[in-house]
Order: C-alpha cells, then sequence, then structure tokens
C-alpha cells in the first residue's frame, strides 16, 4: 500500500497543530488525521470517535506497525513543508 497523497491544514491551538487527510494508492483516503504536538516530539492521532462512556475509539487506523511508521513520517513531512511555505508567504 501506498501512500499518494496527504494533505495538511495546519492549526495552532495548544497541542493540535493540524489536521491530515492522507490518500493510499491515489483510491482511498482517511481524513481528519491529528497532527499533535506532545512532551516528546509530534505525533499522529488517527480519527476517532467519542463513545457514550466518554472515552474514543479509532475510525480507521493501521493494522501494522510499519505502516503507522510510514504514515507518520509521511504526514509530519509534509507538515513540516506546509509550515515552511506559510512562513515564506507571510515573511
Amino acid at each position: 500500500m501506498q501512500i499518494t497523497e496527504v494533505r495538511v491544514t495546519l492549526r495552532n491551538e495548544d497541542k493540535l497543530r493540524g489536521f491530515a487527510n492522507v490518500t493510499f494508492d491515489g483510491e482511498f483516503v482517511v481524513r481528519g488525521m491529528k497532527i499533535i504536538q506532545g512532551n516528546e516530539g509530534f505525533f499522529i492521532s488517527m480519527p476517532s470517535r467519542k463513545r457514550p462512556d466518554g472515552t474514543h475509539q479509532d475510525v480507521a487506523h493501521p493494522v501494522t506497525a510499519d505502516l503507522r511508521r510510514r504514515i507518520e513520517e509521511q504526514v509530519l513531512k509534509a507538515y513540516h513543508k506546509e509550515l515552511e511555505r506559510q512562513n515564506r508567504s507571510q515573511g
């Protein structure tokens, strides 16, 4: 499975730095991945829904650690690229 497109929308909230939509093989899109700035760096949170008991459950998520790592690498690369693009356009 190949990641064929990543689109990032920036946010500047407390820990939420943006959202990502990721396209796989040019045929399947997962929308609403969150780009989070944690205590030990950035990470990706998969789209989730709130359960009646207040906990959250992922709506979509990778089954393997390798795919999770590849998604996170590509999303964070696109995030930093979008940050640079916006900084250049504002400066």
